[in-house]
């Protein structure tokens, strides 16, 4: 049986609330689900990209908690 392995990408909106998605990895399978609205989708490559891309298109949220820019410095 494969090992699932999860990560996460949070983000705030500028009324600081955070919007969180996880990325689910089993085997070469990643698949990203949203915990604020429900939204999911497979994607084999570039998943956190993907994610981020989610959280600033439909939750306009871009603020990193980790504050952590980058290609900054």
């Amino acid at each position: 049986m494969p090992q699932i392995d999860t990560s996460k990408v949070s983000r705030w909106d500028q009324h600081g609330r955070e919007h969180v998605v996880r990325v689910a990895r089993t085997g070469a399978q990643r698949t990203i689900s949203c915990d604020t609205c429900g939204w999911r989708r497979r994607a084999q490559f570039l998943p956190w990209l993907k994610a981020e891309e989610h959280l600033a298109e439909a939750h306009q949220a871009t603020v990193d908690p980790g504050g952590s820019t980058p290609g900054a410095g």
